[in-house]
């Protein structure tokens, strides 16, 4: 019974990860991480949104004495925006604020990715919601003008 949940358990976990990696949207910015994070966030508080915190994990990576390529993400969103999508459905909650993760693959190239806030609409309670669709034609044309 034991080896049964088990492997129940592995193979939700595995389709979860198979549907969160449908979801996601990636594209090559023109520049390195630092300076497409930095355009990334002056275009976020340009537009008047709140940036809650910039993890630069490979900073942390060396604080606990390992390397790792340059990788840097961005949590930010709008409290009027995820609160409509949250009074919808709480659970999507999970999900806000938005994230933005920069980083540079085994070639150097650097990579913005993002998962598309349109899957929340099928993940939770949400379809038809304004604000997701508003969301996602921000997160599109955010990412595309730091990736220049």
């Amino acid at each position: 019974m034991t080896d049964k949940l088990f492997l129940a358990g592995a193979l939700l976990g595995m389709s979860l990860l198979a549907n969160a990696a449908g979801d996601l949207v990636t594209k090559e910015s023109r520049t390195g991480v630092q300076e497409t994070m930095d355009k990334l966030e002056q275009i976020v508080r340009g537009k008047g949104l709140t940036v809650f915190n910039r993890i630069d994990h490979q900073a942390n990576a060396a604080q606990a004495e390992l390397k790792m390529g340059a990788a840097q993400v961005l949590i930010f969103g709008s409290p009027k925006l995820g609160t409509a999508i949250m009074q919808q459905d709480p659970a999507a909650g999970l999900d806000l604020p938005l994230r933005v993760l920069i980083y540079q693959d085994n070639t150097g190239k650097t990579w913005i990715s993002y998962h598309d806030p349109g899957a929340l609409e099928s993940h939770y309670q949400l379809q038809g919601n304004a604000a997701v669709k508003q969301a996602q034609g921000a997160l599109e044309n955010i990412t595309d003008a730091a990736a220049e």
